[in-house]
């Protein structure tokens, strides 16, 4: 039988799970540090649920990483693509998950069109 979770999602949790044993930190203390459930993060580290950008930032802190690094992981944020706008954006505790997504489309949709060389907005 096939594994049908997404790539992405076992990567992140077998990535996180590494970072936890680096650490030497058991599961139920970073959930403990990151205030979220063992049994929550027992499911993401294998591969069964996607965390929000707000849980990836708590994982991270709790493990003393970057939250950008997750988020890169998690697919959520491109290495380097856009720089530092769009991980300021995501790290920014003071907004809402949805607040924070609404914002990365609005960034990535000016970016893709200042590549593509549309400056009618721009030259205003």
């Amino acid at each position: 039988m096939a594994d049908e979770r997404p790539s992405g999602v076992r990567d992140l949790g077998a990535f996180i799970k590494e970072q936890r044993a680096n650490a030497q930190i058991s599961i139920r203390r970073l959930g403990e540090m990151a205030g979220v459930s063992n049994v929550y993060l027992s499911q993401i580290e294998g591969g069964l649920k996607r965390p929000s950008a707000d849980i990836l930032q708590k994982i991270a802190k709790a493990l003393s990483i970057s939250a950008e690094t997750l988020y890169v992981q998690a697919g959520i944020l491109e290495e380097n693509r856009y720089g530092s706008s769009e991980a300021a954006i995501l790290a920014d505790e003071r907004l809402t998950d949805a607040q924070r997504q609404a914002l990365v489309t609005i960034l990535r949709s000016f970016l893709a069109d200042n590549a593509t060389g549309d400056t009618a907005t721009r030259d205003n």
